[in-house]
């Protein structure tokens, strides 16, 4: 049922037994899984039925690290890319600093597999064997990885599902489940201990004030913003809820990602599609079993061992005739802002005037992303995204400065760390190295990263991770390994803010594995001190029945738009 906080009453007390703050991927899918438990919680959403600019302004804040656009990030801008982390992203690794998580992939893997559904992916199946046969891929066996340094790669693609819209109508006809549309999280109350949350204070744009009081809470607002609540729900602890050790914010992590190198085909590979992105992206030419692939080049266990390297995925990149022009940049920002992307001070007249004045490269640019005609590559590069090495001094802190409803806004420090630099380097000298035995490619490498500054193409992926790490420890992480914070009774964190270590993999499909397995957790906990699924009902709010168009653009309750993105959306 979708509620508009506007219209409750001031000062209104809303009771229920599960409280979740963020309508992103984490918070749909523990709402969906709550209402199938038939326990009863309340979802809250920051915006409306569609972004709005104020709304907006409540999440920007502040770079000081690592050149960085962190503002914007949620399920309607991501692109759909799908595979578990590895086994040994999980490990302790002596070379990786911090790293490990409670538990291994086992844990995951019955989560991983119903994610399948919920995200609407193929098989549960990532074997690239399978999927290659299935598209007659005979040249993966005519040119293998001869020294075995090298392994291939698979990734499924979801549609990608838009989370607000796939369940829009399950959430409406939901029994259990109300969603305050409006609704900006300000301030996690706990008791004068700090040890069990009581309520959350919660106000709209228009000047409403009321709460939401639950038996248990889940924060599920992004890897940003779960962060700057807890750092901002600091009446009883000065450094916020879950921080008594220094925690909270700290480890932020991004998959950094460069576009390196220069690529010289063999005739036989120079029209293969399924490791370039330009190509293989939700591409029928490279689907099987009705669901679209890709494939990428990675570094088998081993070799990283041996080389003391962080995990990577690395693939072809076309570059078309206009692209990385005023003439193409145009038209790219023009899309993002017709698709409410956060692009502050944009202008769109200034944009169009950009395609009147470079008509060649924005005709070629468009021609050449519509129809992907090979005569307009000018050249072809490789990709890589690289594992972010937990690093304890990049964080999120709290700025100064304060939104529209007077909470502070952040101030990211992103720092990436040598290891990442030497990975990005020993990454590709290896598959170069690799593809020219295997009489693919000749590849011209860059000059090394290690030991320089970090060039200009350097880029995040939208991809907020870290802030409220799990471990056993409260000494090493602010959850455990249910994800409840330490020290609290009741207060659990859900998305990617929790992970320790995060491989190479994007994101998603672990954050929604995770939440799943949070999700039976949970309920379990519940029903254990209620003897039984039948729980406090809310009471208060004015109900919708009318389902708007969409669930909001915003994904969170605390402003931040989800913790996920498109990872190539720039391009």
């Amino acid at each position: 049922m979708f509620i508009d906080s506007r219209s409750v009453e001031e000062g209104a007390v809303i009771d229920t037994t599960v409280c979740i703050i963020g309508v992103g991927v984490a918070g749909i899918t523990m709402a969906l899984e709550l209402e199938k438990q038939g326990i009863n919680a309340c979802l809250l959403e920051s915006g409306g039925y569609k972004a709005d600019d104020e709304t907006r302004d409540l999440y920007r804040g502040e770079n000081v690290g690592v050149p960085y656009e962190f503002a914007d990030g949620s399920s309607n801008c991501w692109g759909g890319w799908c595979r578990p982390l590895d086994p040994w992203d999980f490990e302790k690794r002596d070379w990786v600093t911090d790293s490990g998580w409670p538990f291994g992939l086992d844990e995951l893997r019955p989560y991983y597999a119903r994610t399948h559904q919920l995200l609407q992916l193929g098989e549960n199946n990532f074997d690239p064997a399978y999927w290659e046969a299935a598209i007659h891929r005979n040249d993966v066996r005519r040119h293998p990885f001869p020294s075995g340094k090298v392994r291939d790669t698979i990734s499924q693609f979801s549609p990608p599902v838009r989370f607000g819209k796939v369940y829009r109508n399950q959430l409406l006809a939901a029994k259990n489940v109300r969603v305050p549309l409006f609704a900006n999280a300000l301030n996690i109350d706990t008791d004068a201990d700090a040890k069990t949350v009581t309520q959350i204070d919660v106000a709209t744009l228009s000047g409403r004030r009321f709460a939401v009081r639950a038996k248990q809470f889940v924060l599920a607002t992004g890897g940003i913003e779960n962060a700057r609540l807890l750092l901002a729900s600091n009446k009883v602890q000065k450094a916020g809820l879950g921080n008594g050790n220094d925690l909270v914010g700290r480890y932020f992590m991004d998959h950094p990602r460069i576009m390196s190198a220069k690529v010289n085909f063999r005739d036989e590979w120079a029209r293969n599609k399924l490791y370039d992105i330009k190509y293989h992206y939700q591409n029928k030419a490279v689907s099987a079993h009705g669901t679209f692939i890709s494939s990428q080049f990675a570094l088998t266990q081993s070799v990283l061992e041996k080389e003391k390297l962080l995990n990577a995925r690395s693939w072809f990149y076309s570059v078309f005739r206009g692209e990385n022009t005023e003439g193409a940049e145009a038209p790219i920002r023009a899309k993002q802002a017709v698709l409410k992307k956060d692009q502050p001070g944009y202008s769109m007249s200034g944009d169009i005037v950009k395609m009147l004045m470079h008509p060649v490269d924005t005709a070629c640019f468009g021609l050449a992303r519509l129809l992907q005609p090979r005569s307009l590559i000018t050249e072809v590069k490789i990709q890589t995204i690289v594992e972010a090495e937990p690093n304890r001094d990049s964080r999120v802190t709290l700025s100064t400065q304060k939104d529209a409803l007077g909470l502070n806004r952040v101030v990211v420090d992103w720092q990436v760390t040598e290891l990442v630099k030497r990975t990005f380097d020993r990454t590709v000298a290896l598959l170069a190295d690799e593809l020219k035995r295997g009489n693919v490619t000749d590849i011209e490498l860059d000059e090394e990263l290690e030991g320089k500054p970090w060039p200009a193409q350097l880029e995040g992926t939208w991809h907020h991770m870290g802030t409220t790490r799990m471990h056993d420890s409260d000494k090493q992480g602010v959850v455990d390994r249910n994800l409840k914070v330490h020290g609290m009774s009741n207060l659990y964190v859900a998305g990617s803010s929790v992970f320790p270590t995060v491989g190479a993999n994007f994101p998603t499909i672990t954050i929604a594995a995770m939440t799943l397995r949070l999700a039976g957790h949970l309920g379990r906990v519940i029903k254990g001190e209620d003897g039984s699924a039948t729980l406090v009902a809310s009471s208060g709010l004015p109900l919708r029945s009318d389902a708007p168009e969409s669930l909001p653009m915003a994904a969170s309750a605390m402003h931040m738009p989800g913790d996920l993105a498109w990872p190539l959306a720039k391009k």
